[in-house]
């Protein structure tokens, strides 16, 4: 098995499945966020939710906190995964981050595409962006910004262990997406960005509309009720927006 099962799971995507989809996570999480989704999507389409190192089964591996070394483990990982079907990225907060410059490294390098970008709850202008001091706040203000944020579950603010678990990883994201610029630049695939009406972390209220000029095929900007963590309590529409898109392109693509 290549190194870079440690990154998917799960770790062999479905052989039937004709379609992958390449899920990335929110700072702090893993693949856990997107235990769901498998249930949800087509059963042509191969979901694998990535895991960082520093957290759940990777959590006996240091964590990133430097954009650079991250970004380019986890691209030869992508890389080594890819087999001759049709992939597609979709990513969360941070996740959205990487799934994007993944996108605009695989067209520089002249590598495979996706045929499909999604981003959600971010965009490279008018969003949090966080801070050197910031990542480094006493641990009692991170947790109290991560639970007004709702993005871990009520009995975990509770639990030291889990906290402990919890707040390296956390720490260590924010300072990766604090060493992200934009250069505005965009994506030569589709894309289509979701998002939650009162996101607390949207700095500016037309945000999401600077993602139109990012894609010469921009799909649109789909919004839920919600804040930052919409994705939680609306996943069922979420999945079957995307995947109705996505089927399309990779239908055309195989024909």
């Amino acid at each position: 098995m290549s190194t870079a099962g440690h990154w998917f799971h799960p770790v062999e995507p479905p052989a039937e499945a004709g379609v992958r989809l390449f899920l990335l996570p929110h700072a702090g999480s893993g693949a856990i966020i997107y235990r769901d989704w498998a249930g949800l999507l087509p059963s042509d389409v191969a979901a694998q939710a990535v895991t960082l190192p520093g957290r759940h089964s990777r959590r006996e591996e240091p964590t990133h906190t430097d954009w650079e070394p991250l970004f380019d483990a986890l691209y030869d990982a992508v890389l080594d995964e890819l087999d001759d079907r049709p992939f597609a990225f979709f990513g969360h907060c941070m996740g959205a981050q990487l799934a994007f410059r993944l996108t605009q490294r695989l067209a520089q390098e002249g590598q495979p595409m996706p045929v499909l970008l999604g981003a959600s709850g971010w965009s490279p202008v008018g969003f949090f962006e966080p801070t050197v001091e910031q990542v480094h706040m006493p641990e009692a203000e991170l947790v109290e910004w991560i639970k007004k944020l709702g993005s871990f579950p009520a009995e975990v603010y509770d639990d030291p262990e889990m906290l402990a678990l919890v707040v390296p990883a956390l720490r260590a994201d924010l300072s990766v997406a604090a060493q992200f610029t934009d250069d505005g630049e965009g994506v030569a695939c589709p894309l289509v960005t979701y998002g939650g009406k009162s996101d607390p972390l949207q700095e500016r209220a037309d945000a999401m509309s600077f993602w139109a000029s990012r894609s010469a095929e921009y799909l649109g900007h789909r919004e839920y009720p919600g804040g930052h963590f919409y994705i939680d309590h609306h996943a069922p529409s979420v999945t079957a927006d995307f995947a109705g898109h996505l089927n399309r392109f990779a239908s055309a693509l195989q024909s």
